[in-house]
């Protein structure tokens, strides 16, 4: 069963080595991050299951212990998901943030493996894997990366488009209240013309949640550079 969940944003930036000096930009992200793993923790989970979108060859699971790099962004710094023997694969840019933010916040509470999934998942598809996630008799909590749309103004990366904001909005509202159908709901294909990432892990999310009925609560909803971040917790 779904214990407990946090949302995050997966941008590189996050990470202060990789912001330099446009870190401070993130700060309230991070703060949101922080307030969003803590409830992780509270719930006290038998197991954590971080999820990212992931290009083709870095799509699949993680053990504990997998390793990745902020060096393809010009940072010596190295990550490690959970504690473990890990894995030869490198971890997708989305789990390596994650590891950071696990990293930061000291997680100890239970271990750690993670699941990287593509972007372009079908909502049934991603319903099954939330469900095989969580299967009944056993507390996992899942930490769902993704961002928004990337559509939201002239200099965003998928430049300007006026559907954005309209699905950035109904996807923060369903991820701060824990409306599940509505998750599941989300176009997809329209997620996709938009470039949000997150997509299909928040309706991974859904259906692990299935009718668990866990309460949400929205910490963050911005788009600094274009691009919808969102940070929520479901307890």
């Amino acid at each position: 069963m779904l214990a407990a969940a946090a949302v995050c944003p997966c941008p590189p930036l996050l990470v202060p080595e990789v912001a330099g000096d446009a870190s401070s930009e993130m700060d309230d992200a991070r703060a949101a991050c922080a307030e969003a793993l803590e409830a992780l923790a509270t719930a006290r989970p038998e197991r954590l299951v971080v999820v990212g979108p992931a290009q083709p060859v870095a799509r699949g699971e993680y053990p504990a212990g997998s390793r990745g790099s902020f060096r393809g962004f010009g940072v010596d710094l190295d990550v490690t998901l959970g504690r473990g023997p890990g894995g030869e694969r490198a971890l997708p840019a989305s789990l390596a943030v994650a590891a950071w933010l696990l990293d930061r916040h000291g997680w100890d509470t239970a271990p750690v493996t993670g699941r990287g999934v593509a972007e372009t998942l079908t909502p049934e598809r991603c319903a099954e894997v939330g469900r095989e996630l969580a299967p009944d008799g056993e507390r996992v909590a899942l930490l769902v990366m993704g961002d928004g749309s990337a559509c939201r103004t002239v200099k965003a990366p998928g430049y300007f488009d006026e559907r954005a904001a309209a699905f950035d909005a109904e996807a923060a509202r369903a991820l701060g209240t824990g409306d599940v159908d509505a998750l599941a709901g989300l176009d997809a294909e329209l997620g996709y013309e938009l470039q949000v990432s997150g997509r299909a892990g928040w309706q991974i999310l859904a259906g692990a949640a299935g009718r668990s009925r866990l309460s949400g609560k929205l910490l963050y909803d911005r788009a600094p550079y274009g691009v919808g971040y969102v940070v929520a917790r479901w307890s």
